[in-house]
């Protein structure tokens, strides 16, 4: 199992509308991977909303991803924050989010199939997590990396360059839940 090279993490509090719409949205514009945070919900209404979401992809053969180990024991693809535990139980796919070379080495060495790489670029939606790379930073450490997609910032506009360095794909948030319409100008770049 391997992701599509866009994948769309879900951030409902930058939804103008209900998330699940929001999906469906950028399912109907092309997109074939979501990533499920939503890690503030009551584990029963995550479930919830695995299931819708997990029933949108189906119709198109697409892959949902959920992050944290919340339902780990269910989910046949999990993303790790880069402090999470490996599970005990491996799940068919598992990514790690990374922000550094030793985090990257980490993820190769405990058997991750991919990861997130960020910030790539300044974001609002995820402040804090040390310097962006911009593409040269992002191009040293993806070199012999496992596959890892960009996250953090990256427009349509930035994937011909991060993809010309090694890149995997692109990991995208904030712009797809404002605008789920976005999905066909990234995918016009990445594939």
């Amino acid at each position: 199992m391997t992701p599509p090279p866009l994948l769309v993490l879900t951030d409902r509090s930058q939804c103008s509308r209900p998330l699940r719409d929001v999906v469906a949205a950028a399912v109907d514009a092309g997109a074939r991977g979501v990533v499920l945070r939503e890690k503030d919900l009551p584990e029963h209404e995550r479930d919830r909303l695995a299931d819708d979401l997990r029933a949108l992809l189906a119709s198109v053969d697409g892959l949902l991803i959920r992050a944290g180990l919340g339902g780990a024991g269910t989910d046949d693809a999990l993303h790790l924050a880069a402090h999470e535990p490996f599970p005990p139980r491996r799940p068919a796919l598992v990514g790690r989010s990374c922000h550094s070379a030793a985090e990257l080495a980490r993820a190769r060495n405990e058997g991750c199939d991919y990861a997130f790489l960020s910030p790539v670029f300044p974001t609002p939606s995820k402040p804090g997590y040390g310097p962006v790379l911009g593409i040269d930073g992002f191009a040293r450490l993806v070199a012999g990396a496992l596959p890892t997609w960009a996250l953090g910032g990256v427009r349509p506009e930035h994937v011909p360059a991060l993809r010309a360095t090694g890149a995997a794909g692109v990991a995208v948030m904030g712009p797809v839940m404002r605008d789920p319409g976005l999905v066909s100008s990234y995918l016009a770049e990445v594939l």
